[in-house]
């Protein structure tokens, strides 16, 4: 089984924030593969079935810099090898609308990431990096905790189309082949 765990902050003032990019490709999920999530103690859960592969899907609803906590939570009841754990998650070094996978390495200075790797072990996961862009000018934390302006959605709404093919792609050709197609 596969865990895609997309990060995030729980509460309405989040919910159109850059910084919930990886809730929002869960959201994106959920209304392909009809999936309804149920509340656990740290998170949002459901089971998809994604090109042939069961799923678990994952909102953490501790707020980014806990979001291992919620991981841990799922790992203590479905123990799932880190090769099969995916993350998606906001990420400021990319234009907006990129999309980019990556086997496995360092935080970047995302802290929801961080939190993941130190639940998992390992900075060796598959992650899906959704771009948001940069400000030109401001405080980084403000700008992700901003929503997406009006012109952005477009962009947006393309980035996870585009990401849901890649996790496909990640499914059913393997990290390799993904990276090839989607990151050039």
């Amino acid at each position: 089984m596969l865990l895609i765990v997309g990060l995030g902050n729980p509460g309405g003032e989040y919910e159109k924030t850059r910084h919930n990019a990886g809730f929002m490709l869960i959201d994106r999920l959920c209304g392909e593969y009809s999936v309804k999530l149920r509340k656990g103690a740290r998170g949002l859960w459901g089971f998809a079935r994604i090109a042939g592969q069961e799923a678990m899907l994952l909102k953490p609803m501790t707020y980014m810099n806990l979001s291992g906590e919620a991981l841990a939570e799922v790992l203590r009841e479905q123990p799932i090898p880190p090769a099969s754990i995916i993350a998606a998650f906001d990420d400021c070094d990319l234009p907006l609308g990129k999309v980019r996978i990556r086997k496995g390495g360092g935080s970047g200075g995302h802290r929801g990431l961080a939190s993941l790797i130190d639940t998992i072990g390992t900075k060796e996961f598959p992650r899906i990096r959704l771009g948001v862009g940069r400000p030109l000018e401001g405080d980084i934390i403000d700008y992700v905790l901003s929503p997406f302006a009006p012109d952005e959605q477009p962009a947006l709404e393309e980035m996870l189309g585009r990401a849901k093919e890649a996790l496909e792609s990640v499914i059913t050709s393997g990290i390799e082949q993904a990276m090839n197609r989607f990151n050039a």
